[in-house]
């Protein structure tokens, strides 16, 4: 009976501990992805994980559903218990909420047993078809790329003209208004029609 009681004990500890540690992982979380990884080979289930890890910020592990059943309890997370059931990993998102969802899905097509069940977001949670298409959405980085590019050329010439200024400043010649300099470098950056310019109405 003592053994018994001890060895209850015992898994009644290793059940804290695990529990200890979703809720860790979940404090730390902008977001959870849960999939459904069950037949992978060892080699898919391998390279799916090095490129999680390459990104970084990402946790990728299995636990049992009735353990991330108590950790979510009371948190922003807790609407996934409606998706645990059957196999479940779970990824968490620790910097870019994005950033699990969008590396699995690039793996999809290649491993067709691999698939969302579910993910969870800023207190929302999302069914599967709803976070394939988050995972389509590009990361910060990549949207911030993108922005700096569109500015890139008018910010170029911006910087010449405030140069060419600065420079002429220096050698006492006269420089051109700053309004018409900033003028004719939106204009160095305007697309080129073939369009003819209006003509003027004539009066009869």
């Amino acid at each position: 009976m003592a053994n018994q009681m001890t060895n209850l004990e015992k898994n009644r500890t290793a059940k804290h501990v695990v529990v200890d540690e979703i809720k860790e992982k979940l404090s730390r979380s902008k977001s959870l992805v849960l999939v459904n990884a069950r037949g992978l080979t060892v080699e898919q289930d391998t390279v799916l994980r090095k490129s999680l890890r390459k990104v970084g910020g990402i946790d990728y592990k299995v636990y049992k559903n009735s353990m991330v059943n108590l950790a979510v309890k009371d948190t922003e997370f807790e609407g996934i218990k409606d998706y645990l059931a059957g196999p479940t990993t779970i990824a968490f998102s620790y910097e870019d909420a994005t950033a699990a969802a969008a590396v699995i899905n690039k793996h999809l097509k290649a491993m067709p047993v691999l698939e969302f069940k579910a993910s969870a977001m800023d207190g929302n949670v999302y069914d599967a078809n709803k976070t394939k298409l988050i995972a389509e959405i590009p990361s910060k980085d990549v949207l911030l790329s993108r922005l700096l590019g569109s500015l890139k050329s008018p910010m170029a010439s911006f910087a010449r003209v405030i140069n060419a200024i600065a420079e002429d400043k220096g050698s006492g010649a006269q420089a051109p208004p700053v309004e018409a300099a900033i003028s004719a470098a939106i204009s160095e950056d305007a697309p080129v029609t073939n369009e003819p310019t209006p003509e003027a109405p004539t009066e009869e």
